[in-house]
């Protein structure tokens, strides 16, 4: 699972070349590390890293995107010079999760729309206030006060 960090959203004028460059830079591994997380070819990346490729097959997009801790979107995104829509990484299930912890890891996946557990509508703001969620370390939200968590519904 990797952790969303706005370091690693493709530049608007970045070549999918100098942005796997500059990836493996900043995670400070050789192409060779590069090649064995992603489990592709080293040639593979070096032919990356000089511009020789500019299209990447499903295989190579979910090594790249697993051994650089980027999601796939990132990389469809720069290969069809598309700009990078934000990304809502602070999504929540007001059913089971506990306000104050970590979410569960498969609610922060990017095409996450519903929980996994019980299949309630993930959500990412107050339902108060409509203010955005910004971290997980509260329990109610700043602005309003109101309990991120829904009270459990009564059965009759």
């Amino acid at each position: 699972m990797y952790t969303l960090d706005p370091q690693k959203v493709p530049q608007p004028d970045e070549t999918l070349d100098s942005y796997i460059r500059r990836l493996r830079k900043d995670a400070q591994i050789s192409q060779q590390q590069l090649a064995v997380k992603a489990g592709i070819h080293l040639q593979s990346v070096g032919k990356l890293e000089r511009g020789k490729t500019t299209k990447l097959n499903q295989k190579t997009k979910t090594g790249l995107a697993r051994a650089l801790s980027i999601p796939t979107e990132y990389l469809e995104a720069i290969c069809s010079g598309e700009p990078i829509a934000e990304i809502e990484n602070y999504k929540f299930c007001p059913q089971c999760w506990t306000p104050g912890t970590e979410p569960d890891s498969a609610w922060t996946v990017y095409r996450a729309k519903y929980c996994l557990l019980c299949g309630s509508k993930l959500r990412n703001h107050c339902t108060s206030c409509g203010e955005i969620l910004t971290s997980f370390k509260h329990k109610f939200c700043p602005h309003g006060g109101t309990s991120y968590q829904e009270k459990p519904k009564k059965r009759k």
